[in-house]
This record gives structure tokens, sequence and C-alpha cells, in this order.
């Protein structure tokens, strides 16, 4: 048996295969925009849940907060370097983030999703920093992204 297909028939073939391309694509898009970002914190630290509130601001999405984990085994398992250690620890699409990085950071994060990055930490609190806002206080600090690649300065501020 031979089977012939006429250019009408491709045409339509090629349509509905970009017609699926295009539905996977939105729905890919789509997922990665609800992937939960769930932000573990210690209920004692103030601080944290200003910088959730950057976060829901910055980069329009919700932040789930988690009071019920030991912060030490949360960096632990997520894999914070010891020297690059703060107060919270946000999971976000696969990334860890550390500490009061600002939104516009963890956005070109998951833009670029540089090859060898596990995650961005701003070590310790420092102020002016999303979250560490304090009477106009600035100190300078960096955003460092580490993983299999080392660590490197992926920003600096002020």
């Amino acid at each position: 048996m031979e089977l012939r297909f006429s250019g009408k028939h491709i045409r339509r073939a090629r349509t509905t295969l970009a017609t699926f391309g295009v539905i996977l694509l939105a729905a890919c898009t789509s997922a990665a925009q609800a992937s939960p970002y769930v932000m573990f914190r210690d209920p004692q630290c103030g601080c944290c849940e200003e910088w959730a509130k950057h976060v829901r601001t910055g980069l329009d999405h919700e932040v789930t907060v988690r009071e019920d984990r030991p912060m030490a085994e949360v960096k632990a398992e997520a894999g914070v370097p010891g020297d690059l250690v703060s107060c919270h620890t946000m999971e976000v699409d696969g990334y860890v983030i550390e500490g009061h990085v600002p939104a516009r950071e963890i956005a070109r994060l998951l833009e670029e999703r540089p090859e060898g990055v596990t995650g961005l930490a701003v070590a310790g609190m420092p102020l002016g920093s999303p979250g560490m806002e304090v009477g106009g206080r600035v100190q300078s600090y960096q955003v460092i992204a580490f993983g299999r690649a080392g660590k490197s300065v992926f920003a600096s501020y002020p």
C-alpha cells in the first residue's frame, strides 16, 4: 500500500504542528510562572517578611512563607556555602536564593540561567538591601552567584 500526500495535506500537517508548538510553549511558560517561590525563615526574624514583600512586588509573584524547618537544615540541603549564609532561604524554579537578594537580580538569574549556577546570595544582612532599609543608611554589598562553577560576583550595590 502506498500513501500519497498532497500539498494541501502537508500544509495542514505543518499548521497543526506549529499550533501544537505554540500551545506547548504557552503551557511551559505558564508552568514556570506558576512554580512556587518558597521562602524558609525563622519566625523570630522581621526583615524576612519585608524582603518577601519586595519579591512579591518586584517579581509580581506570590511567595509562600514557611517557618516549619530548622534553618541550618534548609541551608545545608540547599547547598548554601557557609560564608554566604543569611537569615532566609528561598527556592525558586530550581534555584536557591539566600538572603536579601534584590528582585531584579532574581529576575535576571531566571532569564539568563547561567551555566553552573545553583543560586544567588547576599551574605549577612547589609543595611539598605531589600528588607533591610533602616533610616536611609546603606552599606555596600555584593550579590554572589554560587554553584558548580564556583562563586562569582553577579551584581554589586550601591
